[in-house]
């Protein structure tokens, strides 16, 4: 038995962010292998070792009989032996394309760390190690071997060294020749269960349209938003797998959820906070009662649930079940909030792991989603062999839709886009117009085409969108404004600026929307409750009754925001504009008969689709026996609002999963609301609304979940909640509304690239 000395020179270490970290396979300049010509397969062969399972075997030169990795008699390091018999048994796991983790039976990992050949079965992550900068050992990037034709060389992501038979080596030239024998009986290496079971043909209707759903309004990486450090926990992927990805929350969350501000201000749809509530959270950051269960991964005992809005919903396996039953389009948007970061943050409430700035958590996910793209060709056998497409023209989706395929189309959802704050922070920019068109041009050229000139609060382009209740307390933080709400109210269609003001003491309206401040930034200390006991008073007054809306408007600025985003051909956003600036984004809009998107369900009275815009729908979450098929009641009077302003008969959904917006609840059970009796709940199996696919009782690890009295608690449930409103009574002329909203959305951003070519000849 020879074993390795496991000795490691300085470490060179990775960005745990870069998407091209794999060095290439050239030999050192001058060595005698660099003149050795060598054979090797199809660089496609790197990538086809996904999901293998192999017995790895070593060797220092080509003369040399390879010895075999073992974990034989040793708990905490494998070892090189000459006896195959001992051989281990690797289920290799793509962590990116070409890079992979080792596996072993019995759930131990090929790590090199603070040795070359440790075993390891629980490994550290950036997340929780709440670093962003951090590396696993446990990553090897498999290249072709600089030494021997058709073979192979591990070079470790962390360290940047490749595995030797004496060790960790600085040079490819000294790597050990890897061979990599197919075997028998390997464990898999953990992963959300599909549940679903057909293969995804390309479809179009007669017409040539396209086949599939959108979802117009979603945030499938809202963990890399608030800091990025838990206060939104779970991860839609993780290179290191989903017990990383969708852990236990508790180092977050704390025991019993008791940090979990934004759940409890959010879940299941409540947006107040008491004012007990309020207090405690400021004094010492926790909540006066337990919120949630923390498990995760693989127990899920209480999360993701109807009454939880900060755990992921869309963990990719599950996105891929919602891919299987139609999904064709989405719209990602990068989602953050700097002040709900700040007062978990800075008094160590709750971790993060890097700035609380809206743009710098925009652009962490814009990276992100690229990775998961990665990482899905990953699992799926290399580059552009996954089902989840990041596009940038209409044309481009139209491809990626015609092969079957999931088209993702970016956008930003941001209170201070392009850190351009009401109130300006240290070091933020003056934005003029200049400025303005600069970051359009910034962010085109990154991927966006859809934008939202504000969300919630004030900024230097609009008033927040007048949401109240906890949002109230966020602006009058954000900004050092008062509350700006008036009686004098505009009459149009709004989503948030509407009702009562919570907060009485903090509305004092104000002649200039853009004056000074009247009061100091609150910058949370670790004392948020001090920071906040000179306003106290204010904030505990009582509420104002009645019908009040945002009494500033659009202003220069986002004025030069629009113009800007039409000029380049981009999906203005507009559902949380308050009622002024809504009229004038409005009136921009159609002297330059430009559509928009209300995704938030706002239509405007069918004014949108008269621009050719879109809008989103739902099916009703109650069955009305006497009514069957009511539950697509929506879908129908938005088809014949579009039908009425020419446009094409087709509406989609905009779920805002991860959104803090909660989930659509059940039919049956406890947790219903439903004023009738139900009735036909969901069966198993069945078949997706093209024949295609068939569809499981879900599970998430060892939970299994039951739709009808559950709810629609992750996306890859929408494929229950379609079937539920055909077991309903939806007829499939209904269900020709949803299935043809892919091509509708995309008929919207064509017509918007024409407008702007014209506008701008």
């Amino acid at each position: 038995m020879k074993i390795l000395p496991f000795f490691m020179g300085v470490a060179l270490l990775w960005s745990a962010g870069c998407a091209d970290d794999a060095p290439s396979n050239t030999a050192d300049a001058g060595s005698d292998a660099a003149a050795i010509p060598l054979e090797h397969p199809a660089e496609s062969v790197i990538f086809d070792f996904v999901n293998n399972c192999v017995a790895l075997s070593l060797a220092d030169s080509i003369s040399d009989a390879p010895l075999v990795v073992s974990a034989a008699d040793n708990a905490t390091s494998f070892l090189l032996v000459d006896d195959a018999s001992k051989a281990s048994k690797f289920f290799m796991k793509a962590s990116d394309l070409g890079t992979y983790l080792f596996y072993d039976v019995d759930g131990g990992y090929l790590v090199s760390d603070d040795g070359p050949m440790l075993r390891q079965t629980e490994l550290k992550s950036d997340i929780y190690e709440i670093d962003d900068t951090y590396v696993s050992g446990a990553e090897w990037h498999l290249q072709f071997s600089e030494r021997a034709s058709n073979k192979y060389q591990l070079q470790n992501r962390k360290t940047g060294q490749y595995l030797g038979a004496d060790g960790l080596v600085d040079s490819a030239t000294k790597a050990g020749i890897i061979t990599l024998e197919p075997a028998e009986g390997c464990t898999e290496h953990p992963e959300m269960s599909l549940d679903a079971t057909g293969n995804i043909e390309p479809k179009t209707y007669e017409d040539g349209s396209l086949f599939g759903y959108v979802d117009t309004h979603s945030h499938i990486l809202a963990n890399f938003g608030f800091g990025g450090g838990g206060i939104f926990h779970g991860a839609p992927f993780h290179r290191l797998g989903v017990s990383v990805a969708m852990g236990s929350c508790e180092p977050f969350h704390a025991e019993e959820g008791r940090a979990d501000l934004l759940g409890s201000g959010f879940g299941n749809g409540s947006e107040s906070l008491d004012e007990a509530a309020l207090i405690g959270l400021l004094g010492n950051g926790r909540l006066p009662n337990p919120a949630h269960a923390t498990d995760g991964w693989p127990t899920y005992s209480d999360w993701p649930s109807e009454r939880s809005a900060t755990h992921q919903t869309q963990y990719y396996k599950w996105l891929e079940r919602a891919w299987m039953s139609g999904l064709r389009l989405m719209v990602q948007h990068a989602v953050t909030n700097e002040v709900f970061c700040e007062l978990m943050g800075n008094p160590g409430f709750q971790p993060t792991r890097y700035s609380c700035k809206d743009m710098f958590n925009v652009d962490r996910q814009l990276l992100e989603v690229r990775n998961m793209e990665r990482y899905i060709d990953a699992q799926s056998g290399g580059p552009g062999e996954g089902w989840f497409r990041v596009v940038e023209s209409p044309a481009q989706a139209r491809e990626v839709i015609a092969e079957g395929k999931l088209a993702i189309i970016l956008g930003i959802e941001a209170p201070n886009l392009f850190d351009c704050y009401l109130t300006p922070h240290d070091g933020s920019p003056e934005c003029t117009d200049e400025y303005i068109n600069q970051k359009l041009d910034e962010y085109y050229a990154k991927g966006i085409r859809a934008l939202f000139p504000n969300h919630k609060y004030d900024n230097a382009f609009t008033p927040g969108d007048g949401h109240r209740g906890i949002i109230e307390l966020g602006n009058f933080v954000s900004t050092g404004h008062y509350s700006n709400f008036t009686e004098d109210c505009p009459v149009v269609d709004t989503v948030f600026d509407k009702g009562g003001v919570q907060f009485g003491g903090l509305n004092q309206p104000r002649d200039n929307y853009l004056s000074p401040a009247e009061n100091e930034l609150i910058i949370f200390s670790t004392n948020p409750l001090k920071d906040v006991l000179p306003y106290l008073a204010a904030i505990r007054a009582p509420p104002l009754e009645g019908e009040w809306c945002q009494k500033g408007s659009l202003t220069a600025a986002g004025v030069t925001l629009i113009n800007g985003m039409m000029a380049r051909g981009m999906i203005p956003e507009i559902d949380h504009l308050p009622r002024r600036s809504y009229l004038e984004v409005f009136a921009q809009l159609e002297a330059a008969n430009y559509p928009a998107a209300g995704t938030h369900g706002n239509t405007n009275s069918g004014k949108l689709y008269d621009l050719g815009g879109v809008s989103k729908a739902g099916f009703s979450r109650c069955a009305d026996p006497a009514d069957p098929g009511a539950m697509a009641d929506r879908f129908r009077t938005h088809r014949d609002a579009i039908v009425a302003a020419g446009g094409y008969p087709a509406e989609g959904f905009g779920f805002d999963l991860n959104g803090l917006a909660g989930v659509q609840g059940p039919r049956f059970g406890d947790d219903a609301n439903c004023p009738n009796i139900q009735e036909n709940p969901i069966e198993y199996p069945f078949d997706s609304f093209d024949g295609k696919v068939t569809f499981q009782q879900p599970q998430m690890g060892e939970r299994v979940v039951d739709f009808n009295t559950e709810g629609m608690i992750h996306i890859g449930m929408v494929a229950e909640l379609i079937q539920d409103a055909q077991r309903t009574g939806v007829t499939d002329e209904d269900m020709d509304i949803l299935f043809r909203s892919a091509e509708g959305y995309i008929r919207m951003w064509e017509l918007a690239e024409t407008r702007s070519q014209e506008l701008n000849p």
